[in-house]
């Protein structure tokens, strides 16, 4: 099972990450990720700049209007992801909890799509070619 871990943080958290040493947050991320990696279940991870270096497309007109960030309150941004392989629900919970965030952080979970979620579109052509497309990415 593959589950998405989307870091997100309130104005709190925000405020305390500035009270830290940056060196200190990047050791505390570096050991998260080293221990994922070699536990095998780490498949991709990536920080993210701020928001006002962002952008959201609105599909609500005609045309999708395009606003420059920031763009929203702080508890709605997220910051950063991991996508996990686990075995289980429970895992995923595990290694979740063991983030190293503090006051003000959570963790938004959510599994991510596998083919057993569309076996009744099994002769789609689209997903047909998604199969290919995701080895081709080595992906699969």
């Amino acid at each position: 099972m593959k589950f998405m871990l989307i870091m997100r943080a309130t104005e709190e958290a925000v405020q305390a990450s500035k009270e830290v040493d940056f060196e200190q947050i990047i050791n505390a991320m570096g050991k998260y990720n080293e221990s994922m990696m070699k536990a095998g279940v780490l498949l991709a991870g990536e920080g993210l700049a701020d928001a006002e270096d962002g952008f959201v497309v609105d599909f609500d007109a005609e045309k999708p209007i395009v606003t420059d960030g920031p763009y929203g309150e702080t508890h709605e941004l997220f910051n950063g992801f991991w996508i996990i392989r686990t075995a289980s629900r429970e895992e995923a919970v595990e290694w979740a909890s063991r983030a190293p965030l503090g006051p003000g952080s959570k963790l938004e979970v959510r599994r991510v799509n596998d083919w057993s979620d569309f076996e009744e579109f099994a002769d789609n052509e689209y997903i047909q070619k998604e199969a290919g497309w995701r080895e081709q990415l080595g992906t699969v």
